[in-house]
């Protein structure tokens, strides 16, 4: 049994349920957990569910039931969830090269943390990071798991173009850019493979409850290879399944 959350209307069709007020894996398994049981009701009144790190956003048809009705089946659901989610449990291998001009803000990170960039590539490469949510622009996982000594403020001004694949830290976070877009999170980094693609089955690379890992590569030929075989359609995904003693070390890190 969880602690009741609290809901709040976004609007005539919205209802948001909160779980808690900060970045946190038992809170979010919590939301995991409500959005699975949600989903599989097949409830003819629920429009969307959009997950977050904390709260649920339920998007409801007020012509099929009553605000009361919807409150009291969300609480009932949300009071006795239980470990209910489907997680798939997938470790997602992220080759990222990092520095140079694919990571222009590293040695500023690594100068605002007192380490060496090589610390920083460790650091940064070293959790299993779990994908709380996917929003800002299609695609974009926000991650938890960042090192603490990795924590680094935005960009004063945010820059205008972000290039697809940038691999980025803001704050205690860290995500990767999935399409050319403005943003103003610190670059360290960039990755060959496609995180938001219309053409596939399943757009998104990454869903919320999966987790990434980053793998340095070493050089831009390297990095070059891999776009290659992407492009062509003869890359192959490394995809393993969570140890959850490693997953627990890296939830200490938050």
């Amino acid at each position: 049994m969880v602690k009741k959350p609290t809901l709040k209307y976004a609007g005539d069709q919205g209802l948001l349920v909160e779980f808690g007020d900060k970045i946190d894996v038992k809170l979010n398994d919590e939301v995991r957990n409500l959005t699975f049981q949600l989903d599989q009701s097949k409830e003819e009144w629920i429009i969307d569910l959009v997950p977050s790190y904390k709260s649920l956003l339920v998007i409801f048809n007020p012509t099929l039931a009553t605000r009361k009705y919807i409150e009291n089946y969300i609480l009932e659901l949300a009071i006795d969830l239980g470990e209910t989610s489907e997680s798939t449990d997938r470790v997602i291998k992220i080759p990222t090269l990092y520095g140079a001009d694919f990571g222009m803000d590293l040695e500023f990170v690594a100068s605002n943390s007192n380490l060496t960039t090589k610390e920083v590539i460790s650091l940064h490469s070293e959790p299993n990071y779990r994908v709380y949510m996917i929003g800002f622009a299609p695609g974009f996982p926000y991650l938890g798991g960042l090192n603490k000594k990795l924590s680094t403020p935005r960009l004063d001004t945010p820059r205008i173009k972000i290039p697809s694949g940038s691999v980025g830290i803001a704050e205690s976070q860290t995500g990767i850019y999935p399409n050319d877009s403005p943003g103003g999170w610190q670059l360290i980094g960039r990755t060959p493979l496609s995180l938001f693609d219309t053409n596939r089955e399943q757009p998104s690379l990454l869903v919320a409850g999966d987790y990434i890992k980053f793998e340095p590569l070493e050089s831009l030929e390297e990095y070059s290879d891999i776009k290659t075989d992407i492009e062509s359609n003869n890359y192959k995904l490394e995809i393993n399944q969570l140890d959850n003693r490693e997953n627990s070390q890296s939830d200490r890190h938050e």
